[in-house]
């Protein structure tokens, strides 16, 4: 099961974390690891080249974890485009996780 936390604070993400495996198919060819791995990586690579900001980035060595915290310092302009890309991510795992339920796990805090 691969739950994601999305922690937020004053109606604004703060953070997110990702952590555990699909098994949904053979190493390799699990489709829903695959897709929440690149929405996800996706999305921080838009905010690194985009926004032009440091990421607060704890990743598992083996995958299967992948923790992100939001710098609070950010110009309120940055902080908007922050937020609609990761906002964007959420959209996009939701998506997925209508499909594949039994799978992912998704929860604000």
């Amino acid at each position: 099961m691969i739950d994601i936390t999305i922690f937020r604070s004053n109606n604004q993400m703060t953070a997110f974390e990702i952590s555990g495996h699909a098994d949904s198919g053979p190493y390799g060819y699990d489709l829903v690891c695959a897709g929440v791995s690149a929405v996800s990586f996706g999305a921080i690579n838009a905010v690194l080249e985009i926004c032009r900001i440091d990421l607060d980035i704890m990743q598992g060595d083996e995958g299967g974890y992948l923790h992100v915290v939001l710098p609070d310092d950010l110009e309120p302009e940055v902080m908007e485009k922050v937020q609609l890309l990761f906002e964007g991510m959420i959209v996009s795992l939701k998506t997925i996780a209508n499909d594949y339920s039994q799978f992912i796990r998704i929860q604000d805090k």
